[in-house]
């Protein structure tokens, strides 16, 4: 039984797409890739028929943005736990999926935080346990990154999903306190980081 999905949602960044699809369809055991195609018009849909045909994609007509794409992707999936990765990233590790999974030891977490890395920024790993962090020990935070999480599906769809009127960031933050607000937690993951290859096609209005 495969037990996660990788949404990756997108908008006219075809060749960013076509790296993070293909490590996401790298993982060992084998995941779902579930692409949720914005409006893109620049070919991203041809890329993907042409080059991953076993991949599933979601395309709508007029672009809704990405936090309505995500509760989608949420929604579509089949599988216990929904991993979100940014179409200008990249699981370089075969094997990240799988470690976050087994992240998920106790019912109050809700979330994980996979560690990630702004390659166009820093060496830096975000976010990071206590280097003198037992392994008995976890630790939990108040948000999370969009690029690099794994969330509980179930769940996720059962407390609304994102609120989809904040429509541009801050989705995290608030699902991650309401979540607090019903006793569950996101915990800091230790996995092999994510590769964020921040696009310089960026949409800032």
């Amino acid at each position: 039984m495969t037990l996660a999905t990788v949404v990756i949602t997108t908008k006219n960044r075809r060749d960013d797409l076509a790296r993070a699809v293909a490590s996401a369809l790298a993982q060992r055991p084998p995941v779902d890739v579930l692409v949720i195609d914005d409006g893109s018009t620049d070919g991203t849909g041809e890329m993907l028929r042409q080059q991953f045909p076993a991949v599933k994609v979601h395309r709508t007509e007029v672009s809704q943005g990405y936090i309505v794409a995500r509760n989608l992707g949420a929604k579509l999936a089949v599988t216990p736990f929904v991993v979100s990765i940014d179409d200008d990233a990249e699981l370089v590790s075969p094997d990240t999926i799988a470690q976050t999974l087994t992240e998920f030891d106790d019912a109050r977490i809700a979330g994980v935080a996979i560690p990630y890395i702004d390659i166009r920024k820093s060496p830096r790993v975000i976010p990071t346990v206590p280097a003198t962090a037992s392994p008995t020990q976890w630790y939990v935070n108040s948000a999370y990154t969009g690029t690099s999480h794994a969330l509980r599906r179930e769940l996720f769809n059962q407390l609304g999903g994102y609120q989809e009127a904040l429509f541009h960031q801050g989705e995290e933050r608030d699902y991650a306190l309401r979540l607090l607000d019903a006793g569950y937690v996101i915990r800091l993951g230790k996995a092999d980081p994510i590769h964020h290859h921040e696009s310089p096609k960026r949409d800032t209005t």
